[in-house]
């Protein structure tokens, strides 16, 4: 009996997926590419985010110093999750270029692997079409990640029940500018207590008034 009943859920089941699936295919269209625009977000300022690379700039006249070369570059739906992206990405914003890909190597997670390959493909970039003399002159000026397709799949369990899994995928963002990384001022805890403190002051003379 127990067999049976077992066999009739699991029949169930494959026949609620069938009806999942054919759902989705009705909204998404016939073609099963057309279902990424179901559960696809990403952040507005890197919707065009390539596209910054044929920005044109006016002339400069001779005595004005050189403008640093920027280059922007980007993976989309990786296969990996956006919130273990992000803390790599933080990691290595400011480094310079090969610092960042130093610390990339040391790491043995797969999105540290990945977002190293996506460096070592801006630095060709910024050498091959960007002017770039010195491959080693270049820092990482933004990196970030976003949200790709998120996939909905269903996921069978025993005596014919189911669990609905996602597939995730994230989108990687870098801005790679030519020069050295700009110096960043160290602050200890008791400065940022006392700016803290200068600003309730500032505050509380303007209520004054």
């Amino acid at each position: 009996m127990a067999t049976a009943m077992t066999g009739r859920g699991f029949c169930f089941a494959r026949r609620l997926s069938g009806v999942f699936r054919s759902s989705l295919q009705a909204l998404g269209g016939s073609s099963p590419q057309q279902l990424s625009c179901l559960h696809t977000s990403a952040a507005l300022e890197s919707k065009h985010w390539e596209k910054r690379n044929l920005k044109l700039y006016a002339p400069q006249l001779p005595e004005e110093p050189r403008r640093p070369a920027e280059i922007h570059h980007s993976r989309r739906q990786i296969k990996y999750s956006k919130d273990k992206m992000w803390y790599l990405a933080k990691m290595i914003q400011g480094m310079s270029i090969d610092e960042a890909i130093s610390q990339l190597e040391f790491n043995d997670k797969k999105g540290a692997r990945i977002m190293k390959e996506i460096l070592l493909e801006a630095q060709e970039m910024a050498v091959n079409h960007h002017n770039v003399e010195y491959r080693s002159n270049l820092y990482v000026a933004e990196s970030f990640s976003s949200k790709g397709r998120y996939l909905k799949r269903i996921r069978y369990h025993g005596r014919g029940m189911f669990g609905i899994m996602d597939k995730v995928y994230c989108h990687y963002f870098v801005k790679l500018v030519e020069g050295s990384p700009p110096k960043t001022e160290e602050k200890t805890s008791f400065d940022q207590a006392k700016e803290y403190v200068q600003s309730l002051k500032n505050r509380t003379i303007i209520h004054s008034l």
